[in-house]
């Protein structure tokens, strides 16, 4: 994966939506933000995006709603196909969420909505290798599900993970990061590509 290959995926992402609203609001109906729930339009910007990649990146779609959402074919030397799992949100700071946890290969793309027109713009894009939730030190934490007391209804499981070493764009502009923290296994010192490294 290089930057010309994440650029242009997330560029056409943001265009792709774009086009949408643009279609929507000439018809004289609303963006489409107004119509899908939040978790809902993340998991759709999650899709695009994964599409985006497939057509701009070596990594190619795997079968249909199988994990990862993406595998490169042509990478050697590995025993199994490299993969990639696409996470989009709109929660600045939170990192990734998943309903499995699992281990491999994940990027997590942060956008703002733009409330006039609800396009979108990517501003923070995060790569890691995590552990999964089996794991003896797994990167991400369990997030339990309470039961509406009003409706009788349950949030599905999710896992949390926090992903800023492996930022490889972040808008300044549009993000306060100095206060951020990253937990580290036994006070390990931030890699040389971290957002934390002095």
């Amino acid at each position: 994966m290089t930057v010309e290959n994440l650029a242009a995926a997330v560029n056409a992402t943001q265009s792709i939506v774009a086009t949408i609203n643009a279609n929507l609001t000439h018809s004289g109906a609303k963006p489409l933000t107004k119509y899908i729930q939040g978790n809902n339009f993340s998991g759709l910007v999650s899709n695009v995006l994964c599409d985006a990649l497939h057509d701009h990146s070596p990594y190619k779609h795997n079968a249909d709603q199988a994990y990862p959402d993406l595998i490169n074919p042509k990478a050697k030397g590995y025993r199994e196909p490299v993969g990639l799992e696409v996470k989009s949100t709109i929660q600045i700071g939170k990192g990734g969420e998943s309903h499995n946890g699992h281990s491999g290969w994940h990027l997590v793309g942060c956008f703002l909505i733009e409330p006039e027109t609800g396009n979108i713009r990517f501003i923070h894009l995060m790569f890691a290798v995590l552990n999964g939730h089996a794991h003896a030190e797994p990167d991400w934490t369990y997030v339990g599900s309470k039961v509406n007391a009003i409706t009788g209804s349950r949030r599905t499981e999710t896992y949390n993970t926090k992903l800023r070493d492996g930022s490889v764009y972040l808008d300044p502009g549009a993000i306060s990061y100095k206060r951020w923290r990253q937990k580290r296994r036994e006070n390990a010192p931030p890699p040389a590509f971290s957002i934390f490294k002095k």
